[in-house]
């Protein structure tokens, strides 16, 4: 328990940073870029990571530290609400439902894409070590 607290924290702490690094370079747009690309991204890693560990058997801390930490802290619902809120009000209704259109089905298109992944790639990983264990 203690040690999956303790990853879920190091990987919160460290997506978070890299949140915040990402955003900082690229306020110069002027859309909330930085939020698509996280949001996009976390959502392409959580989905390959699911599909990798479906089919092995990680420690918790591992699956935990990575998924709720990492992707947790890296992913922002709340910025993308607060985006969203921002463009209808201060740009324009269509800038702020392409925004959405790009971050949700964007969002989910790559979690199961990862997903797909993930899980060709531990098959491949598997049938390497069969191989490997056969000779």
């Amino acid at each position: 328990m203690h040690k999956n607290i303790l990853a879920v924290a190091i990987g919160g702490a460290l997506g978070t940073i890299i949140r915040y690094l990402l955003n900082i370079y690229t306020l110069f747009v002027g859309y909330p870029i930085g939020t698509i690309i996280e949001n996009l991204l976390g959502s392409l890693l959580l989905g390959f990571l699911t599909g990798w560990f479906l089919n092995r058997n990680p420690r918790e801390w591992l699956k935990v530290g990575l998924g709720v930490g990492f992707c947790g802290g890296f992913t922002t619902m709340s910025t993308f609400a607060a985006d969203s809120l921002y463009l209808v009000t201060e740009v324009s209704p269509l800038s702020s439902f392409i925004y959405i259109v790009i971050s949700l089905f964007g969002g989910v298109l790559l979690a199961f894409s990862g997903l797909v992944v993930g899980r060709r790639y531990w098959s491949k990983e598997k049938l390497v070590e069969k191989a490997g264990d056969s000779q």
